[in-house]
């Protein structure tokens, strides 16, 4: 078995623990000791491959944010559909926040890091890609009269914005979603997005 202070397996130690750490107690409130005494490193291993809480939360959140636009994208290129795309994709999000909670927690609680933090650059750098993949999708329905045309920003509220708060209540305990809920969110995110006859 790996000891905690053998590369690659100390530094998924520290950002396991991270993520247990971060989404429990958030970002702020989380301390490098208790960083250090959740992953059970050292402080010398800890610095070898972070320089601080911040680096630790900069790769953790490009990291997760990377997961979850593979997963939108491989789920949107599975649907020729402009309502079946619109639609599974509400669906992939309920359904990935409720398998990756702790990472999902992150995304939705959490600022992205800035551009001049650490993992800003990774972060600009992916939505960027992210973005384009998605107008790729959603151009030809567009030009089709289906979808509306929206600043990416609009889009984004419109079609996941409910989503987001549904999973904003599951996470505080307030309330589990029901399939026929999650049915209702792909719904109104199709009537939010499509292009209605004049």
């Amino acid at each position: 078995m790996k000891s905690a202070k053998n590369g690659r397996d100390g530094r998924s130690r520290i950002v396991d623990g991270a993520l247990r750490r971060f989404s429990q107690d958030g970002v702020s409130a989380t301390t490098l000791a208790s960083l250090r005494k959740e992953s059970g490193v050292s402080v010398g291993s800890f610095y070898h491959h972070f320089a601080s809480k911040e680096h630790v939360f900069g790769v953790l959140y490009a990291d997760t944010l990377n997961m979850y636009q593979e997963a939108f994208i491989t789920e949107l290129r599975r649907h020729e559909g402009a309502r079946e795309g619109i639609e599974a994709i509400v669906a992939l999000h309920m359904s990935w926040c409720g398998e990756h909670r702790e990472r999902a927690h992150l995304l939705i609680s959490e600022r992205p890091p800035k551009r001049d933090e650490p993992g800003g650059v990774e972060v600009a750098d992916s939505r960027r890609a992210f973005f384009r993949q998605v107008s790729d999708w959603w151009r030809p329905h567009m030009k089709a009269g289906l979808l509306q045309p929206v600043h990416p920003t609009m889009c984004y509220v419109l079609w996941l914005g409910p989503a987001m708060e549904m999973c904003r209540l599951w996470f505080a305990g307030a309330h589990q979603p029901t399939p026929e809920e999650i049915s209702g969110l792909c719904e109104a995110a199709w009537q939010s997005l499509r292009r209605h006859s004049d």
